[in-house]
């Protein structure tokens, strides 16, 4: 009987799964926030609908896909579950805390999505081949890192 590590490795994308269908939910999440922005004149419409496509939606699916591909161990499912959460809980804070111009919760929510990309970081961690996908994967992950605080100072200086 094959072991969960032996499981993983046969099949890379099954650990991803959570990822990549809450980062599709999200994106949407995001186009359905972009069709209503207009019609009921929401000023923060066009700011979650790209926030809900490009960090909730298309970097979760860029850091499952990274990971189904790059891992040299596979990550169990259980530890996906928990990066999923953390990343779409972070999001669901910053979201919620910009809407309400709580910037505490965009802290919050911040340090969240910072937890993710570590445990994401971690993932890939002593990964050799697959130089392109791998310098894409770390190009990622330092785009959100450096967002994050950006996002973050941002909230606090407009309240």
């Amino acid at each position: 009987m094959p072991t969960t590590n032996d499981r993983n490795a046969s099949q890379p994308w099954r650990p991803s799964i959570p990822l990549l269908a809450a980062g599709s939910v999200a994106i949407i999440a995001g186009g359905l926030a972009a069709a209503v922005t207009g019609p009921t004149e929401w000023d923060h419409g066009s700011w979650v609908a790209a926030f809900l496509v490009l960090v909730t939606g298309v970097a979760q699916i860029g850091l499952g896909t990274g990971q189904a591909q790059l891992a040299p161990v596979t990550p169990g499912i259980g530890f996906a579950a928990v990066e999923c959460a953390l990343w779409n809980a972070g999001c669901l804070a910053v979201i919620v805390g910009t809407l309400l111009s709580a910037p505490i919760a965009v802290s919050i929510g911040s340090a969240l999505l910072v937890a993710a990309l570590g445990m994401s970081t971690f993932a890939v961690r002593g990964t050799g081949g697959r130089r392109l996908l791998l310098v894409l994967y770390r190009a990622l992950l330092i785009v959100l890192l450096v967002s994050i605080p950006i996002g973050t100072t941002l909230a606090w200086t407009r309240h």
